[in-house]
């Protein structure tokens, strides 16, 4: 779940997290269980999944309720430093691109919160050659949290105004929530699904610490620009301790291999 390039094929690994990867690790939401036990239905089989630019390893991790192998990869070797450990996910430092799997071995490949980063025909050539006849692709994003209204107009001008000449040009992708995405498989309708959690006003104040355009902009100002949004929100969230129900709808995109 990098925002990071995890491809390389066209260029230097453009590595936006790994100096951040201990909090990516800890303030990253998880994604819902309910998503993977419908990926695990309509996949061909339960061997072996590939979750390629894992990040820290949320998705691999909930994959491996469901296959007997979960091959987890990212080129970031920080990120993979600080992801969650599990008997039945093998993570591996590689590119998208070049994964070194074998051929016709994945039953699931997934790609969350990164595909906009990789070498599309490089990725896409890669992904048919080591899914099995059938198998499933299955790539998402995620945009703005849902809180309140007030609070959310805030994260919408912090998103936009104050960090967002710090995006990378790849963000506009997610902007556009997947749908200008070239996608050369037998699509797949999906089924709507959202993170939803419970936060503190210091576990959002964190997750957005995480952003790249968030780190890309205290670097280029010398000034960290989540104080001034936390003095704006106090007034909507007073108790920084009280928990607030945050939701983030999910844009997917679920192929099958032709």
């Amino acid at each position: 779940m990098t925002e990071g390039n995890p491809c390389g094929m066209s260029g230097p690994f453009k590595d936006h997290f790994s100096a951040q990867a201990p909090d990516y690790a800890r303030y990253r939401p998880n994604y819902p269980a309910e998503l993977f036990a419908w990926l695990a239905d309509i996949a061909p089989g339960h061997s072996i999944a590939w979750d390629c630019g894992t990040g820290s390893g949320q998705a691999a991790v909930a994959l491996a309720a469901h296959f007997d192998l979960v091959i987890a990869t990212d080129p970031s070797a920080d990120q993979l430093a600080h992801a969650q450990p599990h008997a039945k996910v093998s993570y591996r430092n590689t590119a998208a691109e070049s994964s070194g799997l074998d051929t016709a071995s994945i039953d699931l490949l997934t790609v969350a919160q990164a595909i906009h980063w990789f070498e599309l025909e490089h990725f896409y050539a890669e992904a048919k050659r080591v899914l099995k006849p059938r198998g499933i692709i299955a790539v998402w994003t995620y945009t703005l949290l849902d809180v309140e209204a007030g609070v959310d107009a805030l994260i919408a001008d912090f998103y936009r105004n104050v960090v967002g000449p710090y995006w990378p040009p790849e963000r506009k992708m997610v902007d556009d929530r997947y749908r200008s995405l070239p996608f050369p498989f037998e699509t797949i309708a999906a089924p709507a699904f959202s993170i939803t959690t419970e936060w503190s006003r210091d576990d959002l104040l964190g997750y957005l610490g995480t952003w790249s355009a968030t780190r890309a902009c205290m670097k280029d100002k010398g000034v960290d620009p989540l104080p001034a949004l936390e003095r704006r929100l106090v007034p909507l969230w007073p108790e920084r301790d009280r928990r607030k129900r945050l939701r983030w709808p999910l844009h997917m995109r679920i192929g099958r291999v032709k």
